[in-house]
This record gives structure tokens, sequence and C-alpha cells, in this order.
């Protein structure tokens, strides 16, 4: 299928440049961690705190491995890294755009985790562990990286168009 799939870490830009994005190549946006609050009816750090990580992961990959569309751009929940089954599912619809930011640029635009909802498992308790496991997950997924780093949202849009192959 012809969607547009954005992963990264918690602040990379993924719903606020995925909604503007679909407005620029005329796709329909969904906001997977939405999707969860929906389903759910409840915030993301109130599933998190009712049914633990490895409860609300379960909700995750069910909603993500359970996604379909076309011509869309969808923005996953930072930890959909962790859903084998959901990953599998979300590269056969389409093109897995990793959105890369530095871990100190991340630190500047997450104040708090808790009301966040941000999903930390195991032994993981700090945001530069939360990095440090999920960045190579999310260079596994990805079929290609585009580097926010030090970016407008508008440089940021036109860079993700570009990796995508569409041209302005």
């Amino acid at each position: 299928m012809d969607n547009l799939i954005l992963i990264g870490m918690p602040s990379s830009g993924k719903s606020t440049a995925g909604v503007l994005l679909a407005k620029r190549i005329g796709y329909g946006f969904i906001d997977c961690d939405l999707l969860i609050q929906g389903e759910e009816g409840a915030l993301l750090c109130e599933i998190i705190e009712k049914r633990g990580a490895d409860g609300f992961l379960q909700v995750e990959e069910r909603v993500n491995a359970g996604l379909y569309a076309s011509r869309c751009v969808i923005a996953t929940g930072g930890s959909v890294v962790y859903c084998a089954r959901a990953m599998e599912h979300l590269k056969t619809i389409g093109k897995v755009v990793y959105l890369k930011l530095g871990i100190d640029a991340v630190k500047e635009r997450i104040p708090s985790f808790e009301k966040r909802g941000v999903v930390m498992r195991g032994d993981v308790s700090s945001l530069d562990e939360l990095y440090e496991e999920r960045v190579p997950l999310y260079e596994k997924y990805a079929d290609c990286t585009v580097d926010c780093g030090g970016k407008t949202i508008e440089e940021t849009v036109a860079d993700i168009a570009e990796a995508a192959g569409f041209k302005f």
C-alpha cells in the first residue's frame, strides 16, 4: 500500500510533522496514539499506569497490527517498535520513515515523562537508557531516515516528503 508510517522517539515530530505532511501531499492522517486512547477511553499515561508497560504494549500491538489504510500518513507511538507483529504489518502497508532526533533535543522537548505517557520497560529508568534501547529498533525497521535535529517543522516536512519520493 501507499502509506507513510512515521516512527521515532517521543517528541520527534511524528504527529506534528505528520499532519502537515498529509495536508501537503493530499493524504489522510492517522495518529495511532489517538486511536489507542479512543479505543481504551483513557489517556496513554492512564493506560500505562493501569495496565503496566507490557499491558500497554499489547494494546499498542493490537491497534497497529490491525490498522488498514490507504494514502495516509500514519504517526505511530514511540514504543511501537517493541511490537514486532505490528511493525511487520506496518511495513507491508507502507514506507516506514524514522524521524531521528538527538538525545539532547529529545530532553529539551520532553519536560515530563509521566504526563507524556512514555513506555519504560524492564530496567530502563532514564531518557538516556530509553534512547539507547530504542534507536537500534528504529534503525532496524526504517526504510529511510530523516534527521530532524535543528530543523524547523517546515524543513522536517519537506525532508520527509523528499525521502518518501514526493516532489514539490
